[in-house]
C-alpha cells in the first residue's frame, strides 16, 4: 500500500490519502469516497459547480473548519444536517465554503478600455450586471471605469453586483481593503477613490461613499429560477460581466445560463468572459467580438 503524502496551507495540518480516502492526522477526520461522491452532487445540484475527485484535498480543507465550528466528528454527519432540512441557513455556509473567489483591482485589464469605448458610444442610463462580485474588486475598476469615461452619475447605482457568497458580499460592501491591494492603480484613481487609514489600520484602505453608492451588491445564485434585478435598474443591461464563473460549470450549464444572459442584454450590449472561456463551441446565442467579450448572435430590436 502506497501512501501520497502534501502539505496544505495550514502549517499544522498533514494530509494523508490512502484508498480514495482523505484522512488529517492531527484530527483524525475522515473524508470517504462515498462522503466525496455526496458534496459534490450537492453543490452542483446547489450552485451548478463541479468538482472532481482531483478537489478532494480542497473540500477536505474548507469544510472541515465548518465541521470544527459545529462541534461534529464526521462529514456524514454535516451532510446529515444539510439533508434534513433543504431550507436550512447551512445551506449558505455549504456553498460559501466551496465557492473560489480569486479577484482583483483591474484584473484582465483589456476589457475596461473596451467597457469604457463602449459606454461612451451609448451614454443614457448605462448599466452593468457584474455575476460575481466576490469582495467588490471587479464591480469598484467596472464604476471607477464608468466616472472616467462618463463622468457622475446621480440617479442612483449603476452596477447591479451579485454574487453567490455571502460572505464574500459582506466583505465587499464595506469597502475596505489592504492598501497593498491598490497598488497598481493610478495615483489620481488612489487619490480620487480610497481613504487610507490611520493608526492600527495604515495598511487599509476604504472606497469612497462617492464610488460605492455606483454599486448595489445582493446576493444571487446564478441556478436560481428567477433574476430580478431591483430598482432603479431596468430589466437588461448594457453589459454583463461574467468572468472565470463558466469554467466551474459544465456545458448544460453554461448553455442554459448564456440563453438567460440573452434575455438580460439591451441590444448591442457585451457580455464580459474569462480569458480562460470559450463559448464558440457552444451553440448559444452569442458571438465573439474581440478578446473573451461577446455580443448577440442576433440582435433584437
Amino acid at each position: 500500500m502506497t501512501a501520497l503524502y502534501s502539505h496544505q496551507c495550514s502549517k499544522t495540518s498533514e494530509i494523508i490519502q490512502l484508498n480514495n480516502t482523505t484522512v488529517n492526522i492531527q484530527s483524525d477526520f475522515v473524508l470517504t469516497g462515498a462522503e466525496l461522491q455526496k458534496i459534490t452532487a450537492l453543490i452542483y445540484q446547489r450552485a451548478g459547480i463541479v468538482l472532481t475527485h482531483q478537489k478532494h484535498d480542497m473540500v477536505y480543507n474548507r469544510l472541515t473548519r465548518r465541521l470544527r465550528q459545529l462541534g461534529m466528528k464526521t462529514f456524514t454527519a454535516y451532510l446529515n444536517l444539510l439533508e434534513s432540512d433543504p431550507f436550512s441557513d447551512e445551506w449558505q455556509q455549504f456553498i460559501n465554503a466551496l465557492t473560489t473567489n480569486l479577484t482583483s483591482f483591474f484584473r484582465e485589464a483589456y476589457h475596461f478600455p473596451v467597457l469604457a469605448e463602449h459606454a461612451r458610444s451609448r451614454q443614457s442610463n448605462y448599466s452593468v450586471w457584474c455575476t460575481a462580485a466576490a469582495t467588490g474588486e471587479e464591480p469598484c475598476s467596472i464604476a471607477m471605469t464608468l466616472h472616467e469615461a462618463l463622468g457622475p452619475y446621480l440617479n442612483g447605482p449603476r452596477i447591479w453586483a451579485t454574487d453567490i457568497d455571502t460572505e464574500v458580499l459582506a466583505k465587499a460592501e464595506t469597502g475596505v481593503y489592504r492598501h497593498a491591494d491598490i497598488q497598481n492603480l493610478t495615483p489620481e484613481q488612489k487619490r480620487t477613490w480610497f481613504l487610507r487609514g490611520t493608526g492600527a489600520q495604515r495598511e487599509q484602505v476604504k472606497v469612497k461613499p462617492a464610488l460605492l453608492s455606483n454599486i448595489h451588491y445582493q446576493q444571487l445564485n446564478l441556478l436560481s429560477p428567477e433574476w430580478r434585478a431591483p430598482a432603479p435598474f431596468d430589466t437588461r443591461f448594457d453589459a454583463i460581466f461574467c468572468r472565470n464563473v463558466m469554467i466551474y460549470f459544465d456545458k448544460p450549464t453554461q448553455l442554459r445560463i448564456l440563453q438567460r444572459f440573452e434575455n438580460m442584454l439591451k441590444p448591442g450590449g457585451l457580455l464580459f468572459v474569462g480569458h480562460s472561456e470559450n463559448f464558440s463551441n457552444i451553440n448559444g446565442p452569442f458571438r465573439l467580438r474581440g478578446q473573451s467579450v461577446y455580443c448577440l448572435a442576433q440582435e433584437r430590436t
